[in-house]
């Protein structure tokens, strides 16, 4: 709460994704390293050998998101309210997107897998497709990922070496995110008869689809052809909400429909309502992401056209009045998804309503296969 008032009074660091200032990093440090010697102490006296999957992608977001939160918080204190980074110019430009784009990826993309290893093959009652293949995408996602940040620097001074790196080791991405992608698909290929009828695992499986449209845009906006279009427009606007609603939102929902029925010991208030989410869900995201992507290309290219003295041939004002159609589907968009959200709270309250939670007892988990 008081983080939250700071940056409403400007109390702020003015460094993006990392606007605190230094008494509230130091707090943020702590709290994070006390989950982590949390999460590892139990991990260090589990009572079986094997580690399963979704343990590895949440231990990596514990240990990467702490590395990047301290180094690129390091700064010298003048007052109780101000800071002054440690480093400057172009450095100061690579450690932050070194720290943002991460801090974002392996928050949202490798504690949301670490999900989907796990309520995947539990729901769909089928063992991971491979988990071989599961591991080496773990090991591949880590190691590349933490490369890619110097992409949102293009045409800065930044070196251009820096930006060419980030651009390779984000079209290396692809490989272990549409592993990911192919590993799950695969696993409940045999399963049709239930996704047909269940609407958790349809949410589940729709946020693959949607992990792999955003993990196959993402490399291609890196390209500087593609960059000095869609940079500073809403097609980036629209790439982030391809992740944020379709993958993330997605598999948040079909693990509250799998978990909520299953602590009451119960079953879900209303499949109907569940299914009519799912269909206003997938209708939201697709209106918000493709109203994005037209405005954006709408913009890249409008702030590209110049006339033959070399002027912009459009002002931002124009631009921007053109942008009416877009955000209004927009909204739009935004609406049957918030509607469809409301329709899910309302489901699970009616599902837990009057009933107490129970007790389950959880066998430990089969690496061989991912499921009890």
């Amino acid at each position: 709460m008081a983080c939250r008032y700071s940056l409403l009074g400007g109390w702020t660091s003015a460094k993006e994704y990392a606007e605190l200032e230094w008494p509230f990093d130091i707090a943020i440090a702590i709290v994070w390293v006390c989950f982590g010697v949390v999460f590892f102490g139990t991990i260090a006296n589990r009572k079986i050998r094997p580690i399963y999957i979704s343990n590895w992608f949440y231990g990596a977001l514990i240990i990467v998101i702490a590395m990047l939160h301290i180094v690129n918080s390091l700064a010298i204190p003048v007052t109780i309210g101000k800071s002054y980074s440690l480093y400057a110019g172009a450095q100061d430009a690579v450690v932050q997107w070194w720290y943002g784009h991460n801090a974002v990826g392996f928050l949202l993309t490798g504690g949301f897998l670490g999900m989907m290893y796990y309520f995947l093959p539990k729901h769909s009652g089928r063992p991971i497709w491979s988990y071989r293949l599961s591991v080496v995408a773990f090991w591949a996602f880590t190691y590349s990922y933490i490369w890619a940040g110097p992409h949102h620097l293009h045409y800065s001074a930044v070196p251009e070496w820096v930006v060419s790196l980030a651009v390779v080791m984000s079209v290396i991405l692809l490989a272990p995110s549409w592993a990911t992608m192919i590993n799950g698909i695969m696993t409940v290929s045999s399963a049709s008869e239930k996704l047909k009828t269940d609407p958790a695992l349809k949410f589940i499986v729709l946020s693959l689809a949607f992990y792999g449209l955003a993990t196959f845009e993402g490399p291609m906006m890196s390209f500087p052809s593609v960059n000095v279009v869609s940079h500073f427009t809403d097609w980036t606007i629209g790439h982030v909400h391809s992740g944020a609603l379709g993958w993330n939102a997605m598999i948040t929902y079909g693990t509250f429909y799998y978990m909520v029925p299953r602590l009451v010991g119960g079953e879900l208030y209303s499949v109907r309502l569940a299914n009519i989410h799912f269909w206003m869900a997938l209708a939201g995201t697709m209106l918000y992401i493709m109203a994005m992507w037209g405005a954006g290309l709408s913009q890249g290219l409008l702030w590209l056209s110049v006339d033959e003295i070399g002027e912009l041939s459009f002002s931002f004002k124009d631009i921007m009045s053109s942008m009416t159609p877009f955000y209004t589907l927009r909204l739009i968009a935004g609406l049957i998804f918030l509607i469809g959200t409301v329709l899910m709270a309302y489901n699970l309250y009616k599902t837990v309503a009057g009933k107490k939670a129970v007790k389950v007892s959880v066998p430990p988990v089969d690496p061989a296969f991912g499921i009890n």
